[in-house]
């Protein structure tokens, strides 16, 4: 049976004051453990409860759960080409590359990166804003996309799109869900499955700011649309 974790009265204290003086709320990560998802889900749950929308909490914390499990495998990735030395900017070194880390990294083996992601500089930063009309849930990468990461999510995106739910896609990939775009899909089923348009789910790239930022933005009172935008993921 999983024992419960107990957060320090200060960080506690520290999210409390921030909830109530409406402050945006940022953690860093770098492998994220039990004791991280314990202070990500008690960010959440007094986000929420200020606004009286403990429903959708299931919502936003698989949703960051799924998407920070997705930039740590980004992370990693490339501290892996770099103890390769393979160039992840070259067509065949990232072939080659990522044919060896599909084979080789699964999440079991995450916390032997962490201290790795720490000396390489590379991490995982979650943002929560929120309003009485909106909650933004952001995770973002030091680094931006590379064109051929930015084709591949347009293509998870696009193929998203077919299901609605999580059983149709387990059926389709069977045990192979492992790059099939899992991450984006469970995003996208979650917002349609709590009443909001998929495509208030995006991911931003700038090689100007090396940054890659996924984002969940929910209004909270009003019709939720997407005014009109079709594109969810936008590269510059």
């Amino acid at each position: 049976m999983s024992q419960e974790i107990s957060l320090s009265p200060d960080f506690c204290r520290t999210v409390d004051q921030a909830v109530e003086a409406g402050k945006k709320i940022s953690m860093i990560t770098y492998v994220m453990g039990d004791i991280g998802e314990a202070k990500l889900k008690y960010i959440l749950l007094r986000i929420l409860r200020s606004l009286d929308r403990e429903d959708l909490m299931e919502l936003f914390y698989t949703a960051a759960k799924e998407l920070i499990v997705n930039s740590t495998k980004a992370a990693i990735k490339r501290i892996i080409f770099e103890e390769l030395q393979l160039n992840i900017q070259k067509l065949e070194d990232y072939e080659e590359g990522m044919k060896l880390f599909k084979s080789s990294l699964n999440e079991r083996k995450f916390p032997t990166y962490k201290q790795k992601m720490r000396e390489s500089g590379h991490f995982v930063k979650i943002t929560c804003i929120y309003k009485k009309d909106k909650i933004d849930l952001e995770i973002r990468n030091n680094f931006p996309l590379l064109p051929i990461e930015a084709e591949r999510v347009k293509e998870k995106f696009i193929n998203a799109k077919k299901y609605d739910n999580l059983f149709e896609f387990f059926m389709e990939h069977g045990d192979s869900t492992e790059g099939a775009g899992m991450g984006i899909t469970m995003v996208e089923i979650l917002l349609s499955q709590s009443g909001f348009d998929r495509r208030l789910f995006s991911i931003y790239s700038s090689e100007r700011k090396k940054e890659t930022v996924a984002r969940v933005e929910v209004p909270l009172h009003e019709i939720p649309t997407s005014n009109g935008i079709t594109e969810q993921l936008f590269v510059e």
